[in-house]
């Protein structure tokens, strides 16, 4: 190949470089212009997503958002029951009388009492029946629908129904008992010592099978081949439990944990129906004590302070529970 050969080649390649080069500088440009119509499209179509959102959105504003926030300003307020005169700003009035009463923080204390002595059990016994359920057993699906029958049912029927189990006349907890020899009728719900537990072991009654249904959801994501591979290896049911199964039920556990605790220490209707808070006070939760602040004796901006100091304590709580394990898991 000669020189000039070899500088035509050159030349005709630099061309067709400059060519291709100035043709791909028009398409880039063709591209930047429909870029920015799909960036103008992009906002019409995010607008009108907040559109399809708005409905949904908007009971969620008015039936939560605001009451909220109102309940939050009230706190700061002498708003009582049948006053006269015009509501006042009191500042942080309402949050230092909370500091010294001690029947709320009694209430307060009861209160986590009830929801660690409901979540905890509650969770235990759910994951055994989850992992009963689970199993290839005959009548299966019987069985699953019958476990979630208390969940099916009002608070204020489970509360009535569990009142007729403990009548101590006739209740069939105290028939039982008396059949057996192990004791006479007792009053479990207005005993001092027995009235928290006995409203203990209804709270987990009713509240079990929700829990039961969401790990039961958890352990059918969970692959039958990995159980099979470790049956091979060897591992027994306890050691396929311990590496198989409960790593892909832990962050359902840690959910369904937190969000029981939530919703357990702020019950009402269950307790309510079954002792009022008695007796003496001994069940009387949070709750049911500015209940009876805002609604029996008209204190409704003292009540109001009570549940700001409510949500505000159980949010450093779940936080710091939820910290803990999420690390405890990264480490594991």
């Amino acid at each position: 190949m000669t020189l000039a050969t070899a500088r035509e080649r050159s030349g005709s390649s630099g061309s067709g470089g400059g060519r291709w080069w100035w043709g791909r500088r028009r398409r880039t440009g063709d591209d930047g212009d429909r870029g920015g119509g799909g960036a103008e499209r992009a906002g019409v179509m995010d607008h009108g997503a907040w559109f399809l959102v708005l409905p949904a959105l908007l009971p969620i504003l008015v039936l939560s958002v605001g009451p909220l926030l109102y309940g939050i300003s009230l706190a700061f307020t002498d708003s009582q029951s049948g006053r006269t005169e015009p509501t006042e700003w009191i500042g942080l009035l309402n949050f230092q009388d909370l500091l010294d009463d001690t029947l709320f923080w009694d209430s307060f204390r009861i209160g986590l009492v009830w929801a660690v002595g409901v979540t905890v059990p509650q969770f235990v016994l759910a994951l055994g029946l989850a992992l009963l359920l689970s199993q290839n057993l005959r009548l299966r699906w019987l069985a699953r629908s019958l476990a979630i029958i208390p969940w099916a049912m009002p608070e204020v029927v489970v509360g009535i129904m569990w009142r007729l189990v403990y009548n101590p006349d006739a209740g069939i907890l105290n028939e039982t008992l008396s059949d057996l020899g192990l004791g006479d009728g007792r009053d479990w719900l207005t005993g001092i010592g027995t009235a928290l537990p006995a409203v203990i072991v209804v709270g987990i009654w009713a509240g079990m099978p929700q829990t039961t249904v969401a790990l039961l959801a958890g352990l059918q994501n969970v692959p039958r081949e990995l159980h099979e591979a470790a049956e091979m290896d060897g591992a027994g049911a306890w050691r396929r439990f311990r590496t198989v199964t409960w790593p892909a039920l832990k962050p359902i556990a840690l959910a369904i944990t937190a969000l029981n605790f939530i919703w357990n220490f702020n019950s009402f209707a269950l307790v309510y129906v079954l002792t009022n808070g008695g007796p003496g006070g001994r069940t009387r939760l949070p709750m049911l004590f500015a209940y009876e602040e805002a609604f029996r004796y008209g204190q409704f901006g003292y009540a109001a302070a009570m549940g700001c100091v409510m949500v505000a304590l159980i949010s450093v709580l779940l936080a710091v529970y939820l910290v803990g394990r999420l690390r405890g898991g990264d480490q594991r």
